[in-house]
């Protein structure tokens, strides 16, 4: 692997992290583009071809997992989650969250409680992938 590359992967690396770190404030291309430091258009075209989705698309996904984590452990309401994980509106939260999940947040806080498994179970179980993998079963 080349230096060039190398350096590269580094900055689309510190662009990821800056996304999980800070996914529930208002963020777009352009703003995570310069945390890589580089040109918005060729972010988004590397970013989509070293993790397989587009920069968008990956902070839309970790805020539905954040969200699911929300709605199994808190009380909180469907629209609070969804403002706490950084969407703008109930509809886009809805909408969002019934592509990635299958279901929409209301009928996934019915049909999962709390779960009382070791946090890193927890993490790899309900992880999405933009795959659509099916969850790992604990039993």
């Amino acid at each position: 692997m080349s230096r060039k590359v190398e350096e590269l992967n580094r900055r689309l690396l510190r662009a990821r992290d800056a996304i999980d770190r800070a996914y529930a404030e208002p963020l777009d291309v352009p703003a995570i583009a310069a945390v890589a430091h580089i040109s918005p258009a060729h972010f988004s075209r590397c970013f989509s071809s070293v993790f397989g989705e587009t920069p968008h698309r990956y902070l839309q996904r970790r805020r539905v997992e954040r969200s699911m984590f929300l709605l199994r452990e808190t009380e909180r309401s469907v629209t609070d989650v969804c403002f706490a994980v950084g969407f703008a509106s109930l509809g886009s939260f809805s909408r969002t969250f019934r592509e990635i999940v299958g279901e929409s947040p209301s009928a996934y806080r019915r049909g999962h409680g709390p779960v009382v498994v070791p946090g890193c179970v927890q993490m790899a179980q309900f992880r999405i992938s933009h795959r659509r993998a099916a969850p790992l079963s604990l039993t």
